[in-house]
C-alpha cells in the first residue's frame, strides 16, 4: 500500500500535485477540505457537530475530523493506498493516522513529502488565484500572510513526528508544475 502524507502551505501547489499523483499512482486523494465540505452539505451527524463548534468559532475537535476520515474509509476501501492532503495537521491526528492505518490496513505512512515554497511566492500566487477563485480568503493580502503563519505553527509539530519515523521529505516546491511533480515522483520511488 502507498499511503502519501502532502504537505505545504497554503497556495504551494498540493491541490494540483494531488491530481497528478492520484493519477499515476492509482491512489485517491483524501482531502480534509473535501471531508468537511462533504458532511456540511449533506447535513451528516458528523457535519452537524463540526459546525456546532464553527458556529461558535472555534477549532473542529481533532476527534470529529479523525472521525470523518474514517468514515470516509469505511466508504471507500482502496487497498491500493491513499493520498492525505491536509490530513494530518496536529501530532494527535497523526498518532490516530498511523494507528487507523495499522488496523485497518495493516499499512503504514509511506511518505510525508512537503512542498516548500518561499512565503512572498505564496503569497504572490494566493493573490493570483483570488482573481479567479472566487475564494474570500485569497484576496486580502493579510488573511493570506495570517494563514500562512497558522500553517507553520500548526504543522511544525507534525513535521518532526514524521522526521522521527525517518518518513519527511522536503521538496523545493518552486518551478514549473511538471518539475515539481518530477521531484514528487523521485521522492516516491524512493519508498517503492
Amino acid at each position: 500500500m502507498l499511503n502519501i502524507v502532502l504537505f505545504g502551505p497554503p497556495g504551494s501547489g498540493k491541490g494540483t500535485q494531488a491530481k497528478f499523483l492520484e493519477e499515476k499512482y492509482q491512489t485517491p486523494q483524501i482531502s480534509t477540505g473535501d471531508l468537511f465540505r462533504y458532511n456540511l452539505k449533506n447535513e451528516t451527524e458528523l457535519g452537524a457537530l463540526a459546525k456546532s463548534y464553527m458556529d461558535k468559532g472555534q477549532l473542529v475537535p481533532d476527534e470529529v475530523t479523525t472521525n470523518m476520515l474514517v468514515d470516509h474509509l469505511d466508504n471507500n476501501p482502496n487497498p491500493q493506498g491513499f493520498i492525505f492532503d491536509g490530513y494530518p495537521r496536529t501530532t494527535a491526528q497523526a498518532e490516530a493516522l498511523d494507528k487507523i492505518l495499522t488496523e485497518k490496513y495493516q499499512s503504514e505512512v509511506s511518505v510525508t513529502l512537503a512542498l516548500v515554497v518561499d512565503d512572498e511566492i505564496l503569497v504572490q500566487r494566493l493573490l493570483e488565484r483570488g482573481k479567479t477563485s472566487g475564494r474570500a480568503d485569497d484576496v486580502d493580502e493579510t488573511i493570506i500572510r495570517d494563514r500562512i503563519t497558522e500553517y507553520y505553527a500548526k504543522t511544525a509539530i507534525v513535521a518532526e513526528h514524521y522526521k522521527a519515523q525517518g518518513k519527511w521529505v522536503e521538496i523545493d516546491g518552486v518551478g514549473t508544475i511538471e518539475d515539481i511533480t518530477e521531484k514528487l515522483n523521485a521522492a516516491i520511488k524512493e519508498v517503492l
